[in-house]
């Protein structure tokens, strides 16, 4: 049974993201995994990505696991309801992110084992390379 993503997963995750990212010729990319807890398992930013991408990609991965949704389901939630994104987003340590390119990681059991979070081109390519990277590492996407 999975209960953890190990380091082995999060390098193929994000090896698998950067392939994609190539093959779909997207702008640098920056790649976070997570465990249960949100804590940084891996990360890797490509050559040229700026700077600040390590704290956008933790927010959509670590956000995605703190509301038990995508981060493309807190976008929606962030704009249907602006009060309550506004208020939860100062109770989660590393932000919540509300665009594309968060997506939880499931074990064998169904329970949450962590989350990846992309950043570095338009939200919906983050997150076809966020699934690629998933399905690469042989893990289930929620």
């Amino acid at each position: 049974m999975s209960t953890r993503i190990t380091l082995e997963q999060a390098n193929t995750v994000i090896a698998a993201a950067f392939a994609k990212g190539k093959e779909l010729n997207l702008k640098p990319l920056s790649v976070v995994v997570v465990d249960a807890g949100g804590h940084v398992q891996a990360f890797q930013r490509q050559d040229g990505a700026s700077s600040m991408r390590l704290g956008i990609a933790l927010g959509k991965a670590a956000g995605a696991l703190a509301l038990g949704v995508s981060s493309r389901k807190i976008a929606e939630m962030a704009a249907e309801r602006p009060p309550f994104f506004a208020a939860a987003s100062g109770l989660v340590p590393h932000g919540l992110i509300p665009a594309a390119g968060g997506v939880i990681v499931k074990g064998s059991d169904g329970f949450a084992i962590g989350a990846v979070g992309i950043t570095g081109d338009t939200s919906d390519n983050d997150e076809i390379c966020t699934l690629a990277g998933i399905a690469a590492a042989g893990l289930t996407a929620a």
